[in-house]
Order: C-alpha cells, then structure tokens, then sequence
C-alpha cells in the first residue's frame, strides 16, 4: 500500500497517521510493522514517532498471516456465546490468553485452535483471532474474531471506545469516594521494564469505578475501561494508593503488615483464600461486527473472588473481627 501525506493530515505521529488509513490494524501492530522495516517514508524506514509532512511518500507492505504453527489442544472452554464470527469465553484465573517464551502451550489460543480452526490471522501466528487480552491472572469475558472482517470490526469498536468493559475488583483500603475516575497516563516502569506505572509520557488511559461496597480494610468496586492499556485497572488502583487485593506485582499482596495489628490476622486468612489479584472482567458489551445488533454479555464471579468477597462481609467462617 503506497500513500501520500496530505497538508491536512501532516504534523503527526506517523503511527497514528497509519491507524487512521488502515484501522483494522491495531496502534501496536502498526508499530512492530516499521520497526521491523515493513514501512518506509520516501524510501526510508523511521521510527513510529517520525512526524509526517506533507508530501512524504508512505510505503507500507503487511506481511500475509503465516501458516499457524500453534498446536490446537483439548482444553475445556466455558463459551458464553458462539456463531460464525466471534466467540466469547469466560476465561478462567491462570490461563495465558496467547503463547509467548515460557507459556508455549496451555493457552486460550490453543484451546480455541481445537475449538474452533477458523480464527482471524490479522494478529499474526501467535495471536490468531484475539481482540483484546486479559491478564494471566485476571479471569472473565474476552471475545475472539473468527474471521477477518469481523476482526476489523470488533478492533474498530476497541479503538473507539464502543466496546464497553466492565469489570469486579476488591482493593485494599476504604476508598472515600462512592464513584470516581482516574485519568492519568500509563507506560512502562522507568526501572522495572517489566511492569507498567503512571509515568509522564505515556499512553492516556481512564478508568471509570463505583463502590459497591466497603469492608473493615477493603472495598468491592465496580471498575469499566475507557481505554485499554496492559495491567490498567491494577496500575490505577495503585496510583490511587488502593491496589487491588492479591496482586503480586502492583502491591496487592504484603499490605496486612500495615494494618491495625488487630486486622493483620484477618487480613492474611484472606490472602490465603485467593492466588491471584481479585479482579474479574464480569461484562461485555459489542455490537455484532455483521449484523450491528448491541449485545451484552455477563460472567459470573468465579469461586476463589467469591470466597473473599463472602468472608470479608462475614458471611463465612474465616475472617473474624477483632
């Protein structure tokens, strides 16, 4: 595909200039595409943050899906809706949704490869069909694109914040405020590449949350994504100095220390009820790539989150006030 920038369109990333001539292709796709040489500007190749002038002459060549070498594999799913485009899973908490080094097999995408052997290739060979992603850890509703153009049509509704998400989450602390919004940028950590913090300079991101309710040390929110940046949900409540009840990463697990010593203990038989960050993505709503239909869909709180949620309100044995 050859273009040429006009007066109009000039001034801006050059990432986002592509998003915007080819929206099927995700911001992320588009950037792994010039930094493996895929796009040149006038016969060059630049980098994703070159600004584009009027006149640049853009050539953009986008490599046919290869041939899956992922192996399909028997995996229980538990599909809440299903036709000829897309499928929507309830993924459980410690499923990866793709292969990646160190989680070669025992994916979503292995289970869906059984499951279904007709997935979108736009995302490539290790990520055939997937939209958007959930973390390791984080269970609920995810839907997968079954062929192409329903691909493009459910990243569209991504992109422009049409596809509505709504998640459950239990954070340390008694947040003051009955509803509220974070908006603050999210990028990698300046330290630790391996996490992602609220750094100047990153990408915007907005997380919308309501209480549900509050505990003697932790409050039930109702969260819903405005934007969908990696481990936003977790890396916002840590901003706000509430993390997420269980996250090793985000400071979710060691905080009972902190606590008035009369809640330590209770605190820590909570912690070993559940592995995981609480947190669970509970509802999704899409219009139908094909037919434009609005469709909603709902999870219900898996067992390990329930268990917490039912002992922290005292509606079982194992968390006794002091």
């Amino acid at each position: 595909m050859d273009l040429t920038v006009a007066p109009s369109e000039a001034n801006g990333r050059l990432d986002a200039y592509l998003h915007r001539q080819r929206p099927e292709l995700s911001r992320t796709r588009i950037q792994e595409l010039i930094r493996q040489g895929e796009v040149t500007v006038n016969a060059k190749t630049v980098r994703p943050s070159y600004s584009v002038r009027p006149g640049d002459l853009i050539a953009v060549d986008v490599p046919a899906p290869q041939v899956l070498r992922v192996e399909a594999e028997a995996i229980p799913l538990s599909i809440v809706f299903e036709d000829e485009d897309l499928v929507v899973v309830d993924k459980p908490p410690g499923m990866t949704v793709h292969p990646a080094p160190g989680s070669w097999t025992g994916t979503l995408v292995n289970a869906l490869l059984h499951h279904c052997r007709d997935l979108s290739g736009i995302n490539g060979v290790l990520r055939p069909g997937i939209v958007h992603r959930l973390d390791r850890q984080t269970s609920g509703l995810l839907v997968v694109a079954k062929n192409d153009a329903a691909h493009r049509g459910l990243a569209a509704q991504l992109e422009g914040h049409r596809m509505r998400r709504g998640y459950v989450a239990v954070a340390w602390g008694r947040l003051p405020d009955d509803q509220g919004t974070v908006r603050a940028p999210v990028g990698r950590h300046p330290r630790d590449r391996q996490r992602m913090a609220v750094v100047d300079g990153g990408r915007a991101a907005v997380t919308h949350y309501v209480v549900r309710e509050r505990w003697a040390f932790l409050t039930l929110l109702d969260l819903a994504l405005e934007t969908g940046r990696t481990h936003q949900i977790r890396v916002h409540l840590q901003h706000l100095g509430y993390p997420v009840f269980g996250d090793p990463v985000y400071g979710g697990r060691p905080r009972s220390a902190g606590l008035a010593p009369a809640w330590r203990r209770p605190a820590e038989a909570l912690l070993s009820m559940i592995d995981r960050q609480a947190l669970h993505a509970r509802q999704l709503t899409l219009s139908h790539p094909r037919t434009g239909r609005e469709m909603t869909f709902a999870a219900p709180l898996p067992a390990d989150l329930l268990v917490v949620i039912e002992a922290a309100r005292g509606d079982r044995p194992g968390l006794e006030s002091p």
